[in-house]
């Protein structure tokens, strides 16, 4: 069997896809890091979001067990807090807000205490392009007050 010209300085199984498994690699290596780095940006998210709904919950519960307003609303908001720093989550800015407006309702009728709490997420240590810096988590969570319990 003979070879023509062209064939003789080539090497069995090159030719025309020389190259292409390094262009391959080149071409999917970016794309399967961005793909990463998304999942790591949706799971800090829907880790956070947890972290803040748990939070909410903890703050109206706290909240419902005072017996005044301005004690419901700082327990609430040290509890919140807490309940953050305790489940690793660093916000940027906590907002915890804490509707105490029922306490005024007489002894003897149902009242409710709701608490919203709020985190900026931080995203920039992620460095993904088009991701913003953070993101801001809300939850809210409701409480009912003791009905016979005295309230100032």
């Amino acid at each position: 069997m003979t070879r023509s010209r062209r064939e003789r300085g080539r090497r069995p199984g090159h030719g025309r896809e020389a190259g292409t498994t390094t262009l391959e690699f080149v071409l999917l290596v970016p794309g399967l890091l961005l793909l990463v780095g998304l999942l790591a940006v949706a799971g800090r998210v829907a880790l956070a979001g947890t972290a803040v709904e748990a939070a909410a919950a903890a703050a109206a519960r706290q909240a419902s067990l005072e017996r005044s307003a301005a004690d419901a609303t700082r327990a609430a908001r040290d509890t919140a807090r807490a309940n953050l720093d305790g489940q690793g989550l660093q916000c940027a800015d906590v907002l915890v807000d804490v509707d105490t407006s029922q306490f005024a309702r007489p002894v003897g009728t149902s009242a409710l205490v709701t608490a919203s709490v709020g985190c900026d997420v931080r995203l920039s240590d992620l460095a993904l392009p088009g991701v913003p810096g953070s993101t801001r988590l809300t939850a809210e969570a409701v409480s009912p007050l003791d009905t016979y319990r005295v309230r100032r």
